[in-house]
């Protein structure tokens, strides 16, 4: 019998991902995968999934699933409600689903994005090497929409854990961050980096974060459009930076002025609109 799950409801924002398909920028292609890996890898070894294994990225959480057949699931990220049938059950520790129960997961306490893994994986086709949706290029599994159902690989016996408490995300975040390749745009870019201010703004998405506050000075113009790495940090002509996470472009024509090392990434990725943020340059 074929194992799936039918999303009852999609909350603001469910994506497929899993650890993403680096390696492809030279066709134009981000990495995309988990903004939050460290949670979709512990979600996955909780319902005893392959850490790789496609799960479910959830935007502020808001999703609601009837189970077709009997399997583990586990919820990791910030601290957030689950309820299976209206009872409510813990998140970071994996929990059984019968047959036709119905799964809820409310809003998260702090932070942005929750993930659901469910036993066997979520079962779509793979493009470039990974089931992740990229909403920038539109490769993968189009974003979930009400009623889908989805199709689970075969699982296997979950492996539990101990403690996992859940993750709180903080109102104040300070991101090391490796100067160049373009700070010799600024005027003493180590300087304007430890000294400045920024918040989260209400823009961002998977493409990046985008900060607001202390203005970058910059030199005008622009320059040919070059490659980008994840975790750049591009400064646009209005001296405001912004972060590229997950889905971001791969090339692009504004100074990148240091970049952030992938794994603070997650923290970006889990930060609400009006967190703190600082940098700290690194050698």
């Amino acid at each position: 019998m074929s194992r799936s799950v039918t999303i009852l409801k999609t909350g603001p924002q469910a994506l497929v991902q899993d650890l993403g398909r680096p390696g492809h920028a030279h066709l134009g292609v981000p990495p995309s995968g988990a903004v939050d890996p460290h949670s979709l890898t512990l979600a996955n070894r909780l319902v005893g999934n392959d850490e790789r294994a496609a799960g479910l990225e959830l935007l502020l959480g808001g999703l609601s699933l009837k189970a077709g057949a009997s399997c583990t699931i586990a919820v990791t990220g910030p601290p957030t409600e689950v309820r299976i049938d209206g009872r409510l059950v813990d998140s970071h520790q994996p929990v059984h689903l019968h047959q036709n129960q119905t799964l809820t997961i409310g809003t998260p306490q702090t932070g942005l994005r929750t993930y659901l893994a469910i036993s066997g994986g979520i079962d779509v086709a793979e493009e470039l090497g990974s089931r992740s949706t990229d909403l920038l290029s539109g490769i993968g599994p189009d974003p979930l929409r009400d009623n889908d159902v989805l199709h689970l690989g075969a699982p296997n016996p979950a492996r539990g854990a101990d403690v996992v408490p859940p993750h709180h995300a903080p109102s104040t975040l300070v991101v090391p961050i490796r100067l160049g390749p373009r700070d010799d745009w600024f005027d003493d870019a180590e300087t304007q980096l430890r000294q400045g201010s920024w918040t989260v703004s209400d823009r961002g998405n998977r493409v990046g974060a985008r900060l607001h506050g202390t203005k970058l000075n910059r030199r005008d113009g622009e320059i040919p459009s070059e490659g980008m790495i994840t975790g750049s940090v591009q400064v646009p002509p209005d001296g405001q930076p912004v972060v590229f996470l997950n889905d971001h472009p791969t090339t692009g024509g504004y100074p990148v002025i240091g970049v952030v090392d992938c794994d603070h990434l997650r923290f970006l990725g889990q930060a609400r609109p009006g967190t703190s943020v600082r940098f700290r340059p690194v050698d």
